[in-house]
């Protein structure tokens, strides 16, 4: 049985019994949406993604490359790997630096 996120992304066809998933434990989800590429999955239940984005520098009237890394949590049934471009949810804290949990990992 899995939960409703609300966020109109596709189950996973994996059950899990983590209980830090959105879809199949107890884990809400609300906030920020951000899309980005898994740049590390090392640590264990865990996920480093990475977002480019182009900031406008007023003096020069021009843009400059910036990217940014956020923690996340990978739940067992999404099983998001280095390399994969991911959909990730704002959730409450799960731990000091992890404020974010994977929800899809996106076809390219």
């Amino acid at each position: 049985m899995a939960n409703n996120v609300g966020l109109n992304v596709p189950v996973p066809e994996q059950e899990c019994s983590d209980v830090n998933c959105p879809f199949h434990g107890t884990l809400p989800v609300r906030g920020q949406v951000i899309t980005g590429k898994v740049v590390s999955d090392r640590m264990n239940g865990s996920v480093v993604v990475s977002r480019d984005y182009l900031h406008y520098v007023k003096k020069y009237k021009r843009y400059e490359k910036r990217s940014s890394k956020f923690h996340a949590h990978s739940t067992p049934c999404i099983g998001a790997k280095t390399g994969d471009s991911v959909k990730i949810a704002e959730c409450r804290p799960l731990s000091k630096t992890k404020h974010f949990v994977v929800v899809e990992v996106l076809k390219e």
